[in-house]
């Protein structure tokens, strides 16, 4: 047999003959979506639209197993994509085919489909899992909470990576079937509706469904001893409230704040417009953590929450976020103000509702709480920074600011506003400038001037300015302004979001 010899100039050509002329835009998703605050969160070349997460939990020990189904549609040729996560991965299969993977990074999932994916092609990515969540961390920490009877996924603004492999960031949003077996005796809580339940050998498994988009953040995953409470609010919407059986002295507070759920659903729903998803409800695992977390029609609270009574007001905050964060998700993390300073708006009008302070009240104690040299002016909330995002300046300084939108468009147009910002992006994501663009919208008015002075001037709006936006500017330090009645409750939610 002869060999016959190539100058590498002609296999070169040869080689170029021998691949399609279409090859060469096969390229790599880039391992993260460009969110400039996360630059390694969520990740490029396609787009989810539905996760199937089928889970075995062992509370005793801490063991997850699981099979995630990812549906997507590729948005570029891609050669090869990442997903976020931790665990232990033994298969992933691609369009039914085993692909090839790896790990890099802090938590990325490389995966090599047997065949590259051309721009616009339906994927199917099964990943086979197990692994002991309270073991891995990233970047120096953990967002899953080992409990006395289990275990919780629920942080912001990342907590899948501890228990599903995901497109971790709010761009990608996508239904959710989430069923998780447990011994019997102990429950699993996710969000969405609870389809069906079944035991076998020990083991019970919870079927929940998200029929609505969902951002990854805004999944939870609660595995414990609850005691559940079901029922319908007065316009119609399904509430499930969970409580540890183990809540101790809080046990009272928290239920007679997260029971009133249906309640306030319908309340914010004559501000925001009809409630947006199949169900409502919330609880309280018992954990060490301070904060709570609008987790997606089930929202997240810490039992510390209500370690001083009951607070209705952080049962507020957590439902307005429904329509402000989770039916309108940000684009990027810097937009953060569309879902905080909103949250706390809903506060101040709640406040005003139980006649312990009216917005305009909150807005001049808040004002005049904070002197021209407080670090408070310089976060700007409407880009605040990675290490601003949960300062409390964009929870107050972002409810001055729809406080100042409020006096400058007048309450007609305000409440149109309010009403129609979620309905104009319902399930989707949009941005600061895009709420301004609305505003603008709906007013006939130019708020340029408004914005930039109350979301991004590193300074506190001088006294002309804030009385044009209707604020009583009071010479004199912290408390020239009476503290009303309502603040000591809206301040015991700052932190939210802090362990």
């Amino acid at each position: 047999m002869h060999r016959r010899l190539i100058a590498p100039g002609a296999l070169a050509a040869s080689l170029l003959l021998a691949i399609p002329a279409s090859a060469a835009s096969y390229t790599p998703g880039a391992p993260g979506i460009g969110d400039p605050y996360y630059p390694a969160y969520g990740n490029g070349g396609y787009d989810v639209s539905h996760y199937d997460l089928r889970l075995t939990y062992q509370p005793r020990t801490d063991e997850l197993e699981g099979t995630a189904t990812l549906l997507a549609t590729t948005t570029q040729d891609l050669s090869r994509f990442d997903l976020d996560f931790l665990l232990d991965v033994s298969e992933v299969r691609v369009n039914g085919a085993k692909a090839s993977f790896a790990t890099s990074g802090q938590h990325e999932l490389e995966i090599t489909p047997a065949k590259p994916l051309a721009k616009g092609t339906p994927v199917t990515v099964v990943v086979r899992y197990s692994g002991v969540p309270s073991t891995k961390s990233a970047y120096g920490f953990s967002t899953w909470h080992r409990t006395p009877d289990g275990a919780v996924a629920a942080d912001e603004p990342e907590s899948a990576w501890w228990w599903y492999p995901s497109n971790d960031h709010p761009l990608d949003k996508a239904t959710y079937d989430v069923s998780v077996a447990v011994p019997d005796g102990t429950q699993a809580i996710s969000n969405g509706t609870l389809q069906s339940t079944s035991s076998r050998l020990g083991w019970t498994r919870y079927n929940w469904r998200s029929n609505k988009p969902q951002a990854t953040y805004l999944t939870t995953l609660a595995v414990g001893k609850f005691d559940i409470t079901t029922s319908t609010s007065e316009g119609g919407v399904p509430v499930v409230n969970a409580y540890s059986k183990d809540l101790g002295d809080n046990d009272g507070a928290a239920r007679a704040s997260v029971e009133r759920t249906g309640e306030l659903v319908d309340w914010l729903s004559g501000y925001f417009g009809p409630y947006p998803f199949s169900s409502a409800g919330g609880y309280v695992p018992n954990t060490t953590t301070g904060y709570a977390l609008e987790t997606q029609t089930r929202v997240y609270y810490s039992p510390r929450q209500f370690a001083n009574g009951s607070n209705t007001s952080v049962v507020v905050h957590e439902l307005a976020h429904q329509w402000y964060g989770d039916d309108v998700s940000l684009k990027d993390w810097k937009d953060i103000w569309i879902n905080e300073g909103f949250a706390r708006y809903a506060q101040w009008l709640w406040s005003e509702h139980e006649g312990e302070g009216t917005t305009r009240e909150l807005a001049d104690y808040v004002y005049a709480s904070h002197p021209a040299d407080d670090a408070f002016w310089t976060v700007a909330p409407g880009d605040p920074g990675p290490d601003n995002q949960f300062d409390i300046a964009v929870y107050d300084r972002g409810a001055l600011a729809v406080q100042a939108l409020r006096d400058e468009i007048g309450d007609d147009a305000f409440f149109a506003v309010l009403k129609g910002w979620p309905k104009e992006h319902a399930y989707g994501n949009a941005s600061v400038g895009d709420f301004q663009k609305y505003a603008e919208q709906v007013s006939g008015r130019s708020l340029a001037a408004l914005f930039d002075t109350w979301l991004f001037q590193p300074s506190k709006p001088a006294a002309p300015v804030a009385r044009g936006a209707g604020l009583t500017v009071t010479p004199g330090a912290k408390g020239a302004v009476a503290r009303p009645k309502s603040w000591k409750k809206i301040a015991a939610t700052d932190a939210v979001h802090a362990d």
